[in-house]
Formats: structure tokens, C-alpha cells, sequence
């Protein structure tokens, strides 16, 4: 069996091995017995995996999944009550220090700004002892960075804001007594100028002044009873917050301050939850997570009574979140708020792709025969693959099977980042929560290397692998958070440079290698690239620029068709016939970078070009190209550096400078040791540099320029020694086959809120959830692939006179489009 499994594993003799022989005897000859076991099971485990854990299970698995996690998490909402604003008022954690996470949702961090724009003229007012009074002046720093904390203690304090008239009082009332009832009944009176919020509270100096009674819980029940009477009728008008108390430290309360203990402050925090949400519907609502959080931080505390200002500050940010964010809607602030209705265009949507279902149903009953589903190519890989086998075209039932599963994707979308089904949480970068997931991935992608089967120069595999690699990285930096730590910022900056390098050198060497400008072909990239997020921008109600890697990629492919199209065309076979052609291509790269100098010295000049109208459409976000400006500059030349190592890299190897053969170093000994040396050296000085970086602004100002440094380094090391182009990583380059779907899905069924937070499908444990999403995310992305590609079979035909029919009737549509979203916005600004 051992030997049947070995020859099964090896099939075909290797280079200079005698006949096929079986893997285990030839291992044999240099190995023990140990090692040849070792080597075996090493074979015959990756078999083993692969073939009972293959795509298609996978994705039968994650479609169980979420049907599950859906009605899990719809019950949930429906029998176990709450909402997100209860979980901010309520639950939470601290992800690091002075970073809180309420449970389930994502609270935005206000500014004064946003905070001003909020509660202009608004009253809100504070009532009760020194705690709130500390809540009070935590509340008014996030209106007013500059506050500080004056005002007598003991007594009345105002704050108002002059730009914004926001009013914000404070109210000396440490007990629930008559006292506080009586002010609260003043506000209620017909005519009486009433609090847009009320956030009251108090308890330790009833316990203070009474010794901590049994009597005194009694009569704060009592007035607690009759207090809640007029605060629903203040909840009428505005909203109503009563704080529970926070916890003591009790070690280093003074003497006078003693019997205040956490066993009585529990006590009274009962009696007001009892009393003011007995029935369960009531209006005031309880402010519970600021003492969650200090239970963590009361050590803290100088006096043992009065908190920390970081565990007040959270306090005073859950308020503005509950008070704020359903008005403001910040993207990441999904606490408190309810989901907005979908538009007309998501409306019509949906039902586009429940008819194509319908469609696909309707035409599966009447019997029409089946078309074989394609192998999607990678129109981004460095080498183009060999057209689909000839055959029927597809029909009309593929592309509405292919339809209708792209709308029950869809649909996953719109749960996951439109809907109020699952929850988010923000991120948070720890060290760790990067880097060891870098190395589960390293050691993975070692685990699955093979043997290439060619060893040219960045051959198909080790491109594949490349992407994959990349793509993983970007995939952890983004939901790690990681762009808070410059170091990784800067290296994912040239990871995605890479990317665009690789577009150049892709397209480049296709075109100047066949020749084929042909619009089916243009077409074809055209789509692939788009199809994914022209979809989420209608699904989604995103603008195109929004998901700026695809437009980035998109306009430079139209650069390099422009570039190598125009007139005179410059392909290898005519530079074969005479070197003057070979002056006339770096002409034009010449020309080219001129061209993009231009436009990145000129940030004017460069807005002014692509806010015209209707190419605006495609670059505008949030009615600005001035982010489009930023992406395209921090990357303004790698793109023709690609191009340029392209055309040098044909050209020797045209003129058979290069070795490529197996095993074979790619220069000379002596000049391949020493472009290894330099590679080493760059590659290492680019690391120090990134690392010492002192701000963002600084380090994108040379990024441009030294970015490629490090990919001629990483390629040089990666294809010099024979060996490193021998084999690569399968598990690496299976992700780079998909790498723009996974770069675009992350956006909403991975990350959520647009990339600023966290998608939670298993709540209460970080690690499964990220599993379980993770795993979910890549079967989509995965399917999301084949969809795209048997779509492109159906809608671009070869023809050209059919595909110039399409074409019309698609810019007569979209231009009708456009001309109906610009009438509507000039209407409503108007």
C-alpha cells in the first residue's frame, strides 16, 4: 500500500531518476527510514486535505452556516430583547486602555465639531452629586476641548457654547429626594422651558449621611417611585438617563466615607433598576456601562470615590453615542442607530435578482440542457491564461443561474453591513492581534510548497503566489488595525504599489508580445475588474471611488491600452527587425512619465481634469476628488516602473542574457551574487527607513520614489537562485487567484461599517468569530470568482458588431442614468 500511495503521489520520473521509480525509493538513497516516513506523510497528508476538504464542501459548509447564524442571530434580536443602544448603556469591554468596546455594536469617538453640530441649541442638563458633577465636565470637553473644571463644588454650574448655543448645566442635587422631585415636576409645567436631556443620579451621600441604613434604601425606593412619575413625562419631550452608581475602592475611602460600600451601592443600583424599568418599557433609561468600566479601573481612583478621568470620559462618550449617532450616523458610531430604508435603486435591485432566479427556475423546469461552468482566468496575473475550449456559447439559463446565485450573495452583503442583523464591533491594534496571524499564514504557505512547472522569470505560479502572500498580509493589516503602527503602514503601502507594478508589467508584456488592442479583449479586463463593485455600489448605495483600488487598477490599465495602442505601435515583432523600435518604446514611457509629472506638480490642474462632469462620477467621494488625487499620487510611478522592468526583462531574455533553466542561476555567478547582495541591502535599509519614519505625511512623500527599491528587491531575491523559482506555495497562490474578490468583499462581509469595523458572527469569542467569518468571507469571494467569469462567457460576445450593440445600448442606459441622479441632485440643492 505504502508503495502504491508513493507512486500515485510521483508518477512521472524527474530529471536523470531512473524510470518511476517510486518517491519512497528514491528517497531512499539519501534518506533514513525516519526521513523517508517523514516525507511520506508529509505527501500524504496535504492529499488527504485536499481531497476531503475541497472548495465545494467548503462553500456547502458556509452556506449552512449562515442560514444558521441568521435565524441565530434574528431570534436573538426577537425573543432576547435589547437593541444596540441598550448594549452601549449597558455592556461592554475594554479592548486596551481608555479604549472602550460597548457589546455588539461601534461607538464613535465625537469631536467637537461633530459634537456642537449635534446638540446645537439644546439643553441638557446634569442633576445630582460629584460624580455627576465629574460626568458633567467629561460631557462639556468633548463640546469644548479647552474646558476646564471650575465652578464651586456643591453648587450650580453653566456651560453654553456661544457658536452652537449648546447649554449644558450642571444641578446640585446629591440626593433622590423632594428636593430633586420638585425640580423635575418645575420642568413639566405647561409653559416651562423643558430639557432636551436630563441625565440624573445619586446615592452616596444618602448612604453617607445615614450610615447605610436599611431604613434610608427603603425611603430612596420610595422617592425613586415618585420620582419616575415625572421623568416619563420628561421623556415625552427629550430624552431621560438615570447613571447607577459606580463602584468604591473601598481600601482607600477616608474615614467619613466608610460605610459607602460596593455591597450597598449594588444594593440601591437594584432599587433603581426595580423602580424605574419595572414594567419593562419604560422610557428613562439606565446608564450601566460607565460602572461596568470602572470596575475594571476604580483602583485607580485617588480617593477611592471619584473615578479615573479616563472611566468618566467613557461615560460622557456613551452619552453622546446614545444621544448623536441616529442623527449624525457616523459610520462607525452603529450603536443607537436604526437602519435606513433602502432606496429605490436597492429596491430595484433586489427584485432584478429575484427575477433572474425566478428566470433560472423557470427555464431548469422546462429542460434546457446545461453549460459547463469555465475556469475563471486571472486577468490581473502576470501571464495570460489560454482561451476557455471551444464550445457552445452559454445560454440564457447560465446567465440567470449566474444572476441568481450573485443575488443570495448579495443578499449576505446587505445583512452583514446594511442591515440590523449582525453586529460590529471597532478595531483594535495590539502587536499580537498582527503579527501572530502572520506567522499562522507563513507557516501554512510553507506547508503547501510544490514544485513549479516551469522556472522562467515570475512564471505563472510564482505570481500567483505572490498576490496570495500580499493579499493575506493586507487582508490581517486590515482588521488588525494595523495602519496605526507607521512601520506596517509603510510596508503595506509598498504591497499595494507592488500590486500596480504588477499591473504594468502584466499588461505591458501582453501587449508587446501579441499585439491583441482588440475591444473583446478590453471588454473582457474591463469587466472582470468592475463587475464586483459596480454591483456593491448599487447593493451597497457606495460611490464607485469608494472601493479605490479597483478604479486605481482600472484607470491604469486604460493608461498602458492608451499608452502601447496610439499610433506607432510598438510590439516586439517590429522591434525585432530593427533596435531603432526599442528607442521608440522608451520614447513613449518618456512621454508618459511627462505626462503623469504634470498632473502630480499640478493638484489643480489634476482636480480640475477629473471633476468634469461625468467622468466626476467615477472619481468623486463624497463630492470630492480630492481622495482620488491622493491614491492615484501615492502611487504615481510604480506602475511605469513596472512597464519598464517588463520591457527589460523581454528584451534580454529575447536576446538569451537571461538562464532560466532548472536550478539554473538567472546571471552569471558573479553578477547574481551581487544583485542578491544589493537586493539584501535595500530590502533591509527600506525596513529602517520605514521604521523610523516619523509621520504619515513624510513617509508618503517618498513613497513614490522608493517604493519600487524594495519590489526590484523582493523579485530579484525571490527569481536569482534556480532553487527559489523551482517551487512555490500553492496555498499562497490559490489566494491570488481570487485576490481582487478578496481585496473587494472584505470591505462589508468581513470588516464591516466600510472597512471600519469588525463583522461579529459569533459573539462573546473573538477568536472563533474571526474563524468562522474568515472562513465564510473566502467561499464568497471564491464564488464570487466563477460568477464573474460566467457571466463574462454570456454578456461579452466575440463578435464585434454584437459587442458594439451591447456596448451602445449599455452608455445609452448609463448616460440616461447619470443625466436622472444629476437632475435629482440639482433638485434637491436647489
Amino acid at each position: 500500500m505504502e508503495h502504491k500511495e508513493a507512486v500515485l503521489l510521483n508518477p512521472a520520473p524527474a530529471d536523470g531518476a531512473q524510470g518511476g521509480a517510486p518517491l519512497l525509493h528514491r528517497t531512499g538513497a539519501c534518506c533514513h527510514g525516519g526521513a523517508k516516513m517523514a516525507v511520506l506523510a508529509y505527501s500524504l497528508g496535504k492529499r488527504e486535505i485536499n481531497q476531503h476538504f475541497n472548495i465545494k464542501n467548503a462553500k456547502l459548509i458556509s452556506l449552512v452556516l449562515v442560514s444558521l447564524l441568521i435565524v441565530f442571530h434574528t431570534a436573538s434580536r426577537y425573543y432576547g430583547g435589547g437593541d444596540s443602544c441598550e448594549w452601549l448603556l449597558s455592556k461592554g469591554r475594554y479592548l486596551g486602555e481608555n479604549v472602550w468596546q460597548p457589546y455588539g455594536c461601534m461607538m464613535h469617538k465625537y469631536k467637537s465639531k461633530e459634537a456642537n453640530n449635534c446638540l446645537a441649541l439644546k439643553r441638557v442638563v446634569f442633576v445630582g452629586d460629584s460624580r455627576i458633577r465629574q460626568l458633567f465636565y467629561s460631557f462639556i470637553k468633548i463640546i469644548d476641548p479647552e474646558q476646564r473644571e471650575v465652578g464651586n463644588k456643591h453648587e450650580d454650574i453653566s456651560f453654553l457654547h456661544k457658536s452652537s448655543s449648546v447649554n449644558v448645566e450642571f444641578l446640585w442635587y446629591p440626593e433622590a429626594n423632594n428636593s430633586m422631585k420638585e425640580r423635575l415636576i418645575s420642568w413639566t409645567h405647561e409653559g416651562s422651558l423643558k430639557p432636551d436631556v436630563v441625565i440624573l443620579g445619586a446615592a452616596t451621600w444618602s448612604i453617607k449621611l445615614r450610615s447605610g441604613s436599611s431604613e434610608t434604601l427603603q425611603r430612596y425606593k420610595v422617592n425613586l417611585t415618585a420620582i419616575a412619575v415625572h421623568l416619563e413625562k420628561l421623556a415625552d419631550h427629550g430624552e431621560v438617563y438615570w447613571v447607577l452608581q459606580d463602584p468604591v475602592n473601598e481600601e482607600v475611602l477616608s474615614e467619613d466615607r466608610k460605610m459607602i460600600t460596593n455591597q450597598q451601592l449594588e444594593q440601591y443600583n437594584e432599587a433603581a433598576a426595580d423602580v424605574l424599568n419595572r414594567n419593562g418599557r419604560s422610557r428613562i433609561r439606565l446608564l450601566a456601562a460607565a460602572r461596568q468600566a470602572a470596575l475594571e479601573t476604580i483602583a485607580q481612583s485617588d480617593d477611592g470615590l471619584h473615578l479615573p478621568e479616563s472611566t468618566r470620559n467613557v461615560g460622557a462618550m456613551v452619552l453622546m453615542n446614545s444621544m448623536c449617532n441616529n442623527k449624525l450616523r457616523p459610520i462607525d458610531g452603529s450603536c443607537c442607530q436604526t437602519v435606513p430604508p433602502p432606496t429605490l435603486v436597492q429596491k430595484l435591485s433586489a427584485f432584478f435578482f429575484l427575477g433572474s432566479a425566478v428566470l433560472f427556475v423557470v427555464l431548469h423546469v422546462l429542460g434546457n440542457n446545461r453549460q459547463r461552468r469555465h475556469v475563471p482566468p486571472d486577468v490581473e496575473s502576470l501571464e495570460e491564461k489560454k482561451p476557455a475550449t471551444a464550445g457552445a456559447a452559454p445560454g440564457p439559463k447560465e446567465l440567470f443561474k449566474a444572476l441568481g446565485r450573485m443575488g443570495i450573495i448579495m443578499g449576505y452583503f446587505y445583512l452583514c453591513d446594511r442591515a440590523d442583523v449582525f453586529m460590529k464591533e471597532q478595531k483594535f491594534y495590539t502587536h499580537s492581534t498582527f503579527f501572530i496571524p502572520l506567522v499562522y499564514i507563513i507557516v501554512l504557505g510553507v506547508f503547501y510548497y510544490e514544485n513549479s512547472k516551469e522556472t522562467k522569470f515570475l512564471n505563472r505560479e510564482q505570481t500567483d503566489e505572490w498576490k496570495g502572500w500580499m493579499q493575506l498580509i493586507i487582508l490581517i493589516y486590515h482588521v488588525s488595525g494595523a495602519s496605526a503602527f507607521l512601520p506596517v503602514y509603510m510596508h503595506v503601502r509598498v504591497l499595494v504599489a507592488a500590486y500596480l507594478f504588477q499591473t504594468g508589467y502584466g499588461h505591458f508584456s501582453f501587449f508587446w508580445l501579441k499585439g491583441d488592442f482588440g475591444l473583446y479583449r478590453v471588454c473582457q479586463v474591463l469587466f472582470r475588474l468592475n463587475f464586483l463593485v459596480l454591483v456593491l455600489c448599487v447593493v451597497m448605495n457606495r460611490p464607485y471611488q469608494f472601493y479605490y483600488f479597483v478604479p486605481l487598477v482600472t484607470f491604469w490599465f486604460a493608461v498602458i491600452y492608451a499608452t502601447m495602442a496610439l499610433w506607432p505601435q510598438i510590439l516586439q515583432k517590429k522591434a525585432n527587425g530593427s533596435g531603432f523600435w526599442h528607442l521608440g518604446i522608451l520614447a513613449k514611457l518618456l512621454g508618459l512619465l511627462i505626462v503623469i509629472c504634470i498632473f502630480a506638480f499640478s493638484q489643480g490642474f489634476f482636480e480640475h481634469i477629473f471633476a468634469v462632469w461625468p467622468i466626476s462620477t467615477l472619481f468623486e467621494l463624497n463630492g470630492s476628488v480630492h481622495e482620488w488625487w491622493f491614491r492615484w499620487k501615492l502611487d504615481r510611478f510604480v506602475v511605469i516602473h513596472g512597464m519598464l522592468f517588463a520591457f527589460l526583462y523581454l528584451v534580454l531574455q529575447k536576446r538569451m542574457v537571461l538562464f532560466e533553466g532548472k536550478g539554473d542561476a538567472l546571471f552569471s555567478p558573479k553578477i547574481s551574487n551581487v544583485l542578491l547582495f544589493l537586493s539584501v541591502v535595500s530590502f533591509i535599509t527600506y525596513s529602517i527607513w520605514a521604521s523610523s519614519c516619523k509621520t504619515k505625511t513624510e513617509c508618503n512623500e517618498m513613497h513614490p520614489y522608493i517604493s519600487v527599491v524594495q519590489i526590484l528587491a523582493f523579485i530579484l531575491i525571490r527569481n536569482i537562485p534556480g532553487y527559489a523559482r523551482s517551487v512555490y506555495s500553492s496555498f499562497f497562490a490559490w489566494f491570488g487567484k481570487i485576490s481582487l474578490e478578496l481585496f473587494i468583499c472584505q470591505y462589508h462581509i468581513w470588516l464591516a461599517a466600510d472597512t471600519k469595523g469588525i463583522l461579529v458572527l459569533i459573539p462573546g469569542n473573538p477568536s472563533l468569530n474571526i474563524l468562522v467569518s474568515t472562513f465564510i468571507f473566502v467561499c464568497v469571494a471564491h464564488e464570487i470568482s466563477l460568477i464573474t467569469n460566467d457571466l463574462a462567457q454570456v454578456i461579452i460576445p466575440k463578435d464585434n458588431v454584437a459587442l458594439l450593440k451591447r456596448l451602445g445600448a449599455v452608455g445609452v442606459f448609463t448616460l440616461g442614468v447619470l443625466l436622472l441622479s444629476r437632475g435629482s441632485h440639482n433638485t434637491h440643492g436647489a
